[in-house]
């Protein structure tokens, strides 16, 4: 995907010798005062400017931004990837599937139907605990897994050899938000875009509400439904208001003989209190460095619980 780049935002970074075409967000009027999670969204809509889906106005609107203002304003976000669990990913790779054998019965390529947004399955909502109190319970688990759903699985193995930009991560590997900070988030996503090696912010949208756990690593992601998903997965960006944004001061550190468990429950009442449905949360403050990644996870995993859409 080309950016038209009417604002004059598209620049070269080098790193260890190497190009990167970047989009400056400071090329747009109002940027240097916009929240981190507004910064990503206007990088975001600078490098996938079209003039049809994504135009100078929206960008315009999101420099503009002002904190009390209502979310009026619609622009398309293109994520830069999405990640599914099995429950509500299978049907997704169904749809493709598909959509290749209604290309083959109209006489084209069927090859042509790739995601164009990498796409990543992690398999744990199905995985059934027959045995447990041993060392080798997992395996065991896992084995009759693959036996239960044997024909589940060679459609997924026949997916990922098919799709472009498919992956899929095998049972008992993990919870997909474990795996996604883990294994699959990249901060910084780098792709070949018309030839050139573009570096831009890693975005993402899963389909399981508890997506805001990546918000811990500084990854902006949330849950959509699966057909916003599938639709993201084929290049068409997501359709949202700008949001309101609620900071989230944090000074100091946890006293001794409290868990991060007393944490998150106590931001979370303090947030269901203040209302937050809807809204972008934003952590920060000198406290926010005493909190490790494993609570910031806990933290952005909880979103769903307080109802923001994210808590970075």
């Amino acid at each position: 995907m080309s950016s038209i780049n009417s604002f004059g935002a598209r620049d070269t970074l080098t790193v260890g010798g190497r190009d990167l075409v970047i989009f400056r967000v400071d090329a747009v009027e109002g940027a240097d005062s916009l929240p981190y999670t507004h910064r990503v969204l206007l990088e975001n809509l600078l490098r996938t400017e079209d003039g049809a889906n994504v135009t100078a106005d929206q960008i315009r609107a999101l420099g503009a931004w002002a904190p009390d203002a209502e979310p009026t304003e619609e622009i398309q976000f293109t994520p830069a990837r999405v990640i599914m669990q099995d429950f509500t990913g299978v049907p997704c790779v169904v749809d493709l599937a598909t959509m290749r054998e209604a290309m083959r019965d109209l006489g084209g390529d069927p090859d042509l139907i790739n995601p164009l947004a990498p796409a990543e399955l992690v398999i744990d909502h199905s995985v059934i605990a027959d045995f447990f109190g041993t060392s080798d319970a997992l395996a065991l688990n896992v084995d009759l897994e693959y036996a239960r759903n044997r024909e589940r699985y060679q459609f997924l193995r026949w997916g990922q050899g098919a799709f472009d930009e498919f992956t899929v991560v095998p049972p008992g590997t993990g919870i997909v938000h474990q795996v996604n900070i883990e294994s699959l988030a990249r901060v910084v996503m780098v792709r070949e875009v018309g030839g050139v090696s573009q570096a831009y912010p890693d975005t993402c949208v899963g389909t399981d509400s508890h997506t805001t756990m990546v918000n811990g690593l500084g990854v902006l992601g949330w849950g959509v439904g699966g057909i916003e998903a599938e639709a993201a997965m084929l290049g068409q960006p997501v359709s949202m208001l700008i949001p309101r944004v609620v900071g989230f001061k944090l000074s100091g550190h946890l006293p001794a003989g409290t868990t991060a468990t007393d944490l998150v429950l106590t931001i979370t009442e303090q947030l269901r209190k203040h209302g937050v449905v809807g809204k972008f949360v934003e952590f920060y403050g000198e406290g926010v460095t005493a909190v490790p990644l494993a609570n910031r996870a806990t933290i952005g995993n909880m979103s769903p619980e307080y109802g923001s859409t994210v808590a970075i």
